[in-house]
């Protein structure tokens, strides 16, 4: 009956199924595993009907208790709430299944937080990642007030010091540098929206290090050439990994602007491309002719569906967008097929600065090329040029100049 895999489903999903089947493979499943997927609709089916159910009844206690019956039917494949999860996303678009309710009512912390996030979004122009990591310090910062016995309101400079002191024992130098920011930025909020009567930035002590103290690593011109040649073009997956790994090199992105990019960001007739960056940024760079044929044909012999917004998405079904971590992982794979000590995607933005300054250019140019909105940060790339400083070295002590 369920072989055919063309949908047959019985009971309360009875007419769905065909509608749910063709939604799979229009997102990119394999016919194998939109069977199975249909397979598990028709066991639910038969598993509502049976509890006297209807389709609008998987909520997440009902699909929590239909993911254990499975499992205690002895199924081993799609025995997951995730995997369920699947079907209740299709029948949720359909207007089937209503979204989920909010746990409760929103506390006065809650709205506090609900606000900063806002704030940091569309005054301060932060991207999803940097809102995220300052309001998991926010939340930890009311947690460790909750425990006090106060709010939000009750904060001084004794207690951001202690809140500090605890947070920052646990953690790198480097995400001790995120909780100061993030801290510093929420006790300016607090003041803005009223909540503290004085401004309390000034209290978060500084964390330890010096601007500008490391070097910036780039990846060397041998082995990124080995990364690039290691990318099968005979597959999607080495397509896609050649182009992002251009990009990387080339123009210098981050791996998030990478993953950010769409097909009407790309003006072929031109030769260019526009770069959402950091705080709601656009820049249009020139597309070099090498960048622009790989994502060509990426673009091309891909797997992409007509008319997805993103340009690199996810080689297996539902064919998602790419995200932030997924450009990296490809980086790393490219890494390991190449045999070549693992590197982040920020190493590749390294070595375009590197490149500019190798064949003569300024920091000026680097700065451009990059998008940064300060000279100074680029000024970090002076250290790695070492032609230009050793016309302004001076001689060690006691040495002949």
């Amino acid at each position: 009956m369920y072989g055919s895999g063309r949908g047959h489903v019985s009971g309360p999903l009875a007419v769905y199924g065909e509608g749910f089947r063709a939604e799979l493979l229009a997102r990119g499943y394999a016919w194998g595993s939109a069977v199975h997927h249909v397979l598990l609709m028709a066991w639910v089916s038969r598993w509502l009907e049976a509890e006297g159910l209807g389709p609008g009844d998987l909520s997440g206690p009902v699909v929590q208790r239909c993911v254990q019956a499975r499992r205690s039917q002895g199924y081993r494949w799609l025995v997951s709430p995730r995997a369920v999860g699947v079907m209740v996303g299709y029948l949720r678009g359909a207007g089937v299944v209503m979204r989920e309710p909010p746990a409760g009512p929103a506390t006065a912390v809650d709205q506090v937080l609900g606000r900063y996030q806002r704030y940091l979004a569309v005054e301060r122009g932060l991207a999803g990642r940097s809102v995220g990591m300052y309001a998991g310090v926010a939340r930890r910062f009311a947690g460790f007030l909750a425990a006090g016995g106060r709010g939000l309101e009750g904060a001084d400079a004794g207690v951001v010091r202690r809140f500090m002191l605890g947070e920052c024992s646990r953690q790198s130098p480097a995400a001790a540098k995120v909780t100061v920011t993030g801290m510093r930025a929420l006790l300016r909020f607090l003041y803005l929206d009223g909540q503290i009567p004085v401004p309390l930035a000034g209290a978060v002590p500084a964390p330890a290090g010096w601007a500008m103290a490391a070097l910036p690593r780039a990846i060397s011109a041998a082995d990124l050439g080995r990364l690039v040649d290691s990318c099968d073009r005979g597959s999607a997956l080495g397509c896609r990994d050649l182009a992002i790994l251009l990009l990387l090199s080339r123009l210098g992105l981050r791996a998030g602007e990478v993953a950010a990019l769409g097909p009407g960001h790309f003006d072929w007739r031109r030769g260019e491309v526009t770069v959402c960056g950091k705080g709601g940024r656009r820049d249009v760079l020139p597309l070099p002719a090498d960048v622009g044929e790989a994502v060509a044909a990426w673009l091309v012999q891909g797997c992409r569906a007509p008319g997805s917004p993103a340009v690199f998405v996810q080689i297996r079904a539902p064919h998602q967008r790419l995200t932030r971590q997924g450009v990296s992982h490809a980086v790393l794979r490219a890494c390991a097929q190449a045999a070549v000590p693992a590197v982040s995607a920020h190493r590749l933005r390294h070595a375009s600065a590197a490149r500019i300054l190798a064949a003569g250019g300024t920091l000026t140019e680097v700065s451009q090329v990059l998008r940064h909105s300060r000279l100074k940060t680029t000024a970090i790339y002076a250290k790695v040029d070492r032609l230009a400083l050793s016309a302004v070295a001076r001689p060690w002590p006691g040495t002949r100049p």
